[in-house]
Parts: structure tokens; sequence; C-alpha cells
């Protein structure tokens, strides 16, 4: 019977430790990825004090024909040397305007390269294109030991703060070494498959992951808009949003991200 147990014992060893030998660390590979705005918390938050009855009246007419969370599909494909973030396409919302919001679309394309830390992303705002072209973000990641498993992945949490006040909890897996993540959050030992913006309700997740080889020439770098880098697209939205007044300082951080 010990002998048997021994072996048993000796069998689940082995089995497990070639399980972890030949498990696949992905150079390349797809991720889908969900965005998830809380809708409700964004016009909540627009309410103060001079104007919360009328906003209050807002959000419930809002909320009869409109669910609490908008939910977009995109698709991060990877290789050692690049990245191509892209949103699905989708037909034009149906809200109401009164209640559009930057933050809640998922309209950034975004080409990385790896290896010059350089990204070209094609934002939309207000009605138009823009090619924005710069280095890529430094974001001063602070690691924690919390992990929670995403897409099969078991991942670690890293808290950060960029655009100078928007909180960013990230968790990235080091089982996929490429350090890139959705939109233009980056930076980590590993990829990131979950980003969440807690103060501004807003989610990326991963749902899945291919591990595949992807060819050079998936990766499209979006060539349409005007022109400009960070500053100078950060300028021309800051002239548009003049007129914002307390709101314009978080519209042009979301347009940032």
């Amino acid at each position: 019977m010990k002998i048997q147990i021994t072996l048993a014992i000796l069998f689940f060893a082995f089995t497990f430790s070639g399980k972890a030998q030949y498990k696949r660390f992905p150079m390349s590979g797809a991720i889908r990825f969900e965005k998830s705005v809380n809708m409700y918390a964004l016009i909540r938050n627009m309410s103060n004090g001079k104007n919360s009855a009328y906003m209050g009246n807002m959000l419930d007419e809002y909320k009869k024909s409109n669910p609490q969370f908008r939910v977009s599909q995109s698709t991060l494909l990877f290789s050692e040397k690049q990245t191509l973030f892209t949103p699905d396409k989708v037909e034009a919302n149906a809200e109401s305007g009164f209640f559009e919001f930057s933050s809640a679309d998922q309209s950034n394309t975004v080409y990385t390269e790896l290896a010059t830390g350089r990204f070209i992303t094609q934002k939309v705002a207000f009605n138009e294109t823009f090619l924005v072209k710069d280095s890529v973000r430094k974001i001063n990641w602070k690691i924690t030991s919390e992990l929670r498993e995403i897409a099969g992945y078991e991942c670690r949490r890293a808290n950060a703060i960029i655009l100078d006040s928007i909180y960013v909890v990230a968790f990235y897996t080091d089982q996929i070494p490429v350090s890139a993540g959705p939109e233009s959050f980056q930076g980590l030992p590993g990829m990131i498959l979950g980003v969440a913006l807690p103060h501004e309700h807003i989610t990326w997740f991963a749902k899945s992951v291919s591990d595949k080889s992807i060819l050079a020439a998936d990766f499209k770098a979006p060539a349409k808009g005007k022109p400009m880098d960070n500053k100078g697209f950060a300028d021309t939205i800051n002239k548009v949003l003049k007129q914002w007044g307390e709101f314009a300082g978080s519209a042009l951080k979301m347009l940032l991200l």
C-alpha cells in the first residue's frame, strides 16, 4: 500500500512539473479586451450643490432607456517588437447627446514600437480625427503583492498616478513577457490584462488570450488624421474645452489617456 501511495505521489509530481516545464510563455498573440463604463456614476459625478436636483432628474430619465454600463470590445495584437490596439467598429451611439462622454467611448487605435518607445495614436474628438505621434508615457508603477486571475493567467496588481491625478490600478502577468497593455497602459514586467480607473468608473479587462504568431503585416499603424504630438493635441483640445468650466479638466484628461 505504501509503495502504491508513493508511486501515485511521484506520478502527480512528475505530471505537474512536466506541465510547468513545458508551459508556453507567449511572445506574440491576440488579446480580446472589454471596456466597461459605469454611466450612472459618471452622470452622478456631474452633480454638485447648485445643480443636484436638476442632474438627479436627468439621471432618472437616462436610466429609463439606458443600461448602467456601456460595454465595448477591442483587440490587442502583440509581438516582441510591437503592439496594435484596435477597437471594434460599432454603430453610432443612439444615446442622448447630453450625456456623451469621451471616457465612455472606445475609439482610440494605438500602435506602439516597443524597442524605440514610440507610439502613434489615432484619436477622435469633437467629430475630428487626430494622429498623435510621441514617446510612450512613463508610468511610475508601485507593484503590490495582491494576485488575481484574469483570462486564465495569474496577474499581480500595480498602482500608479497618471496625468497628475488619475489613479490607476493594473493587473499584469509575467507569463506573457511583453511589457504592454490596452490603450496606452504599459511599463510593467509583463502584459497588462486588467486596468481600472476607480474614480473615473472605467475598466478594461482581458476576456481571452490567443497564443499565436502575428504577421508583421498585421501591425498596421493608423495613418489618417491631423498629425501632432501630445502637447499639440492637448493645446488643441484645451481651446475647444474653454467653455466647459469645471468639467473641462476631467474631459481633457480622458482624451489624453
